[in-house]
């Protein structure tokens, strides 16, 4: 561990917990953590680093990510469909270190990694990067790791209905996340777990960028739910449902699932069920904007421009009703290194920039269940970055990150 003391001035650290900009700001790091800010007087020894006028802020954090997919040779919009069969796991993990570094950089210090299915003779590529990470050897924000997705035979997360591969073309085990009826997904649930993954990911409706599904359809059943539930609570694991059509989230909220991903179709009375029983949203909401679907195919894109425009709306009455609302992108559907697109989006739905610091830092922190970061406070991980401007008043400064520093690491100063 980095036990140097180090002193970062600048213009301005913002308080995202009671969304006070403060200035100017002096923050003293110790090895990983925050020990003071704007303290009477400086550590003897320490090294100083000026960063000028810019405006200090608690790392960011992702909610709904894959760095196992998109990036270097497909650097904008939808990943190439044909990865699942071309990439080995070797590629694939290679991929996701260049990945890691760009989300980084962009001021993402922790993510979820929400995978998709794919072949992997069923190894955690991505709880394995994850451990890379921690470890020193690659630079990357901490991983919050799935594993491999849960989803029933031709669901939205079955790679083959993304590809549209003919019968028998790149089979998968239940160890992989291809699960049918209660006794599979528990296994499923179980596998994963037992290789390391912190959040169990499943699909519970249909998706907009797969063929043959319907956006709005439920596609586990209710006793499926229930059982994918039961085996990660027991094992104190969170869910995480993908699901855009209101019936798959009523049953998804009945089963207890922590968050719903997406939440498109979400009606009036559903969203009130997410506030009464305490469940999380991560709308990813730029999609609408960001995702390049011009080289979908006709019907993929007929899907979205249905399902997007309601996307918007419904965020703007889950913001309205008070909905528990955390900061998660999609990358690679936006391209990775720009997730803090995100938070324009959820100032455009409706929240204060303040509020979507908040989505992406405190209401981030409180759905993976940590209390070490999240906030610029003394004896909390030194995981701080710094953007030119005030993002309480305008949130698009959050784009230009010019500062990052995890675990009292410096990985960006320009």
């Amino acid at each position: 561990m980095n036990d140097q003391v180090i002193v970062l001035r600048a213009g301005a650290w913002v308080d995202v917990e009671t969304g006070q900009r403060h200035t100017p700001a002096v923050i003293v790091v110790e090895g990983n953590r925050i020990v003071a800010i704007d303290p009477p007087e400086l550590p003897a020894g320490a090294q100083v680093i000026d960063l000028g006028e810019l405006t200090l802020l608690p790392g960011l954090m992702d909610m709904e990510v894959n760095l196992l997919i998109g990036g270097p040779d497909n650097p904008s919009g939808l990943p190439n469909p044909m990865h699942g069969v071309q990439d080995d796991p070797v590629y694939r993990t290679l991929r996701a270190t260049v990945n890691a570094g760009t989300t980084l950089r962009a001021g993402f210090t922790t993510v979820r990694n929400l995978g998709l299915m794919v072949k992997t003779g069923g190894y955690l590529l991505d709880v394995d990067l994850g451990r890379a990470i921690e470890q020193g050897w690659i630079e990357g924000p901490r991983i919050v790791a799935a594993g491999h997705a849960i989803t029933p035979t031709g669901g939205h997360l079955d790679p083959t209905m993304f590809q549209r591969l003919a019968p028998h073309i790149m089979p998968l085990s239940v160890e992989e996340g291809r699960a049918n009826g209660v006794p599979q997904v528990r296994e499923s649930v179980r596998y994963q777990i037992k290789y390391g993954a912190e959040v169990i990911k499943i699909s519970a409706s249909g998706g907009v960028m797969s063929h043959g599904t319907v956006a709005g359809a439920q596609q586990y059943s209710d006793e499926e739910l229930v059982a994918i539930v039961d085996e990660a609570h027991r094992a104190g694991v969170r869910v995480a449902a993908h699901a855009h059509g209101d019936a798959g989230i009523r049953a998804c909220i009945r089963a207890g699932v922590d968050c719903i991903e997406h939440g498109s179709l979400a009606t009036d009375d559903t969203i009130a069920m997410m506030v009464e029983h305490g469940t999380f949203l991560v709308p990813t909401s730029y999609l609408s904007e960001g995702l390049d679907v011009s080289k979908a195919a006709p019907a993929l894109q007929k899907k979205a421009a249905e399902v997007f425009p309601r996307a918007r709306e419904t965020l703007r009455r889950a913001i309205h009703a008070g909905v528990k609302i955390a900061c998660g992108t999609d990358a690679p559907a936006i391209p990775h290194g720009h997730n803090a697109k995100e938070l324009w989006a959820l100032v455009d739905r409706g929240m204060t920039p303040a509020q979507a610091l908040r989505a992406a830092t405190i209401t981030s922190a409180e759905l993976i269940g940590v209390e070490d970061r999240g906030r610029l406070a003394p004896g909390l991980l030194a995981d701080i970055i710094a953007v030119p401007g005030d993002p309480t008043a305008d949130i698009s400064v959050i784009e230009d990150v010019r500062f990052v520093m995890k675990d009292g690491h410096i990985h960006k100063n320009s």
